[in-house]
């Protein structure tokens, strides 16, 4: 067996656990041992049982005097209750229906308990402890108490107590043979443990600053990757030849002034970077982000309209149908006026808009719309991830507009030339409404050149935000009555489609239910969640923005791409269970036209953490400002990109450090200097390959 090894292959991993792993990713030997723990609990100090104290959690060794099994009837509850005594005192030990226990641990056995100590009318006991007998003298160390144990990241049906009893054994097997990728440079330069030693202590860490030290090590590490592939795909831009577009500054002026509204000091400021890149001979590669409704796709379409007017092709790609027919409608409106032929393709429909039809619409077939965009007739081509199929061919593709997706790598954008007399790479223009802070930009779009929009168009009114405590539900339901009979709509998001198990978490099916049969009969009520057809999902969304309901329940699909100027209230149910950035685009859904908007913040938790991240959405005054905090208060899992590149748990937790993110972006600089190929590190290239090939976009 080897690092490689499925995990099929091992002993005590059946069909079952076998699944089970592969929900946390894990497939092969290399990916259990780099499950890491994401928490420590500390009982290496293992006291007398006349020293335990009440509500303290701690660790006991001692001989088991009798264990039994009792069947509580009232809570149908197993109770396996033991006696255990030290020579200093004897104590009570209950656990909680795992009644086979009493198969396990026999009178007379000595054993090591790790738990919480709770009282009840005959005394103190220990209530659900760890338990482990101690090993013989050639058995090794105690792995599940008396010592710094390990908590891991979970799913059903695998606790951290069998991946603890699964790693130790792999551990001793294979921790020797993994090679370190870091150059020995690197290693000196930051004093990290050597690679076999820091994999030991960051599962089961001789003392908590080891298991520090292990964290610090792979912390760095997995930021380095990142580091050094953003790098590198920047470097590999640098090579590329694009096409220079030179900036017609009159057709801009005359764009601007056709405009219903003024174009922010942002907006000017972020189109001129935008100008000004495209007309260099290399590809630009820029993330435009802005608050919700702050002018994006304005700024996008004076870029696209620039590329076309040179006689160029632009393509902008959106994540979901209802967004990519948005922006073919809002862009159509923009540019109707300036002689431009504009395609939609989707995985359902297609549609042009031609300059020689009266500026009319019309529905033409796949094939025809395929062609003209081949032969160059269609000026703009507006879609899904259907523009990077095989049979889309781009005559002079020289701008790709990206929406929310962010990670696009020059693999990708050469896909949408194949085939063709191309030999330039398009310019990239990715745009984000998630406010995304510093370090996580520099860590994760790092390739990237920052465009901020950091204002609202003038005359936009504030969204007035309220935390509402359960006792004020029904005054808040009243005041959104009121608002809907003024001719308003409202919002209301739910976390999750199905009530998930015992977690109390408002459901869009129950809300449903709820607010259109007992809260708001007299109302009209739709709900949409991710798990209908795309049809129903875009005729529900339709008929919302028809004014057909006064109220939309909903997942959070509304996040991105529904457009209906007329809500004006969003009312959040269990808004602890989102992140700021989400709750943040959620809000951005109302208060997109002149009227005075309002959003509810439903919490039933007590927890100060909650409400402190729920008050920061209230006094932030801006979206970026919101995403600092969110990252010191409740890390960087949230944002988009971060988390589907699989980092785990304690290194997504480093992206709060600036001077570790600066520290890994400086360390991946100086080896590139000694060869882009990597081929002076071998170890170092074959890491980054399986890198790459775990984050880039199929």
């Amino acid at each position: 067996m080897t690092l490689s090894t499925p995990i099929a292959g091992l002993p005590g991993i059946g069909p079952a656990y076998q699944k089970r792993l592969r929900k946390l990713g894990i497939k092969t030997v290399q990916d259990i041992l780099f499950h890491f723990p994401h928490r420590y609990e500390d009982f290496s100090n293992i006291i007398p049982i006349s020293k335990v104290k009440l509500g303290k959690a701690c660790c006991i060794q001692g001989k088991i005097l009798g264990i039994k099994n009792t069947r509580t009837w009232k809570r149908k509850m197993f109770l396996t209750e033991a006696v255990v005594e030290d020579g200093t005192g004897a104590i009570k030990v209950i656990w909680f229906n795992q009644p086979y226990l009493i198969n396990v641990l026999q009178p007379k056995d000595n054993v090591c308990l790790a738990g919480k100590v709770s009282l009840d009318k005959n005394g103190l006991y220990l209530s659900n402890p760890a338990h482990e007998k101690p090993p013989t003298s050639t058995g090794g160390g105690l792995t599940h108490t008396g010592r710094i144990v390990p908590v891991y990241p979970e799913t059903e049906g695998l606790s951290s107590r069998w991946l603890r009893y699964i790693l130790k054994s792999l551990l001793i097997k294979f921790r020797n043979e993994i090679q370190d990728p870091l150059p020995e440079k690197i290693i000196k330069e930051h004093k990290f443990l050597p690679i076999q030693k820091a994999i030991w202590q960051i599962h089961f860490p001789d003392s908590l600053n080891l298991a520090k030290l292990a964290q610090e090590r792979f912390s760095f590490e997995e930021l380095f990757f990142i580091e050094l592939w953003v790098l590198r795909e920047r470097m590999k831009l640098a090579n590329q030849i694009a096409f220079s577009i030179p900036l017609n500054l009159e057709l801009v002026q005359n764009f601007v002034k056709s405009l219903p509204f003024k174009l922010t000091d942002a907006q000017k400021k972020s189109t001129w970077q935008i100008l000004k890149d495209l007309e260099k001979p290399r590809p630009m590669s820029r993330l435009l982000e802005g608050e919700v409704g702050s002018g994006k796709t304005v700024v996008a379409a004076i870029a696209a309209l620039n590329t076309i007017k040179q006689g160029f092709q632009a393509a902008l790609m959106a994540p979901t149908e209802v967004l990519a027919k948005q922006h073919f409608k809002t862009v159509w409106e923009l540019l109707k006026n300036f002689k431009i032929n504009i395609g939609l393709l989707t995985g359902k429909e297609d549609k042009f808009f031609s300059k020689k039809l009266k500026n009319q619409v019309i529905e033409i077939s796949r094939q025809k719309l395929l062609e003209k965009t081949r032969k160059g007739e269609i000026d703009l081509l507006i879609g899904t991830h259907a523009l990077i199929q095989d049979k889309v061919r781009f005559g002079n593709l020289a701008l790709v507009i990206l929406d929310e997706q962010h990670r696009f790598g020059v693999e990708q954008r050469a896909r949408l030339c194949q085939q063709s007399n191309i030999r330039t790479i398009p310019h990239l223009l990715s745009m984000t409404a998630t406010p995304i802070p510093r370090t996580l930009a520099l860590s994760i779009y790092g390739d990237l050149d920052l465009s901020l929009i950091d204002e609202l168009p003038k005359g936009r009114k504030k969204i007035i935000t309220r935390v509402v405590p359960p006792p004020e539900r029904q005054k808040t339901y009243d005041f959104i009555r009121k608002e809907i009979k003024k001719g308003r709509q409202a919002f209301v998001i739910c976390p999750r489609i199905e009530e998930e198990g015992k977690l109390e978490i408002k459901a869009v099916k129950a809300e449903y239910e709820k607010l259109s049969k007992d809260v708001f009969p007299d109302l009209k009520v739709g709900m949409l969640h991710g798990k209908l057809a795309g049809k129903e999902k875009e005729k529900i969304m339709r008929d919302f923005k028809n004014k057909k309901a006064d109220i939309l329940v909903s997942t959070s699909v509304v996040e991105v791409g529904v457009d209906v100027p007329n809500a004006a209230v969003m009312l959040i149910e269990g808004a602890e269970r989102f992140g700021l950035a989400q709750l943040y685009q959620f809000r951005g859904r109302v208060g997109r036209a002149k009227y005075q908007s309002y959003c509810f913040l439903f919490t039933d938790s007590p927890a100060k953490k909650t409400h402190q991240r729920l008050r920061a959405l209230i006094s932030c005054e801006n979206g970026f400002e919101l995403a600092e905090k969110d990252l010191k208060i409740r890390g960087p899992g949230d944002f988009s990109g971060a988390r589907q590149w699989g980092i785990p748990d304690l290194v997504m937790d480093s992206l709060k450090d600036i001077f570790l993110v600066e520290k890994t972006r400086n360390s991946a600089k100086e080896i590139l200097t000694e060869g882009q190929s990597l081929k002076k590190f071998p170890l170092l290239r074959e890491r980054l390959k399986k890198f790459q090939e775990k984050i880039h976009l199929e």
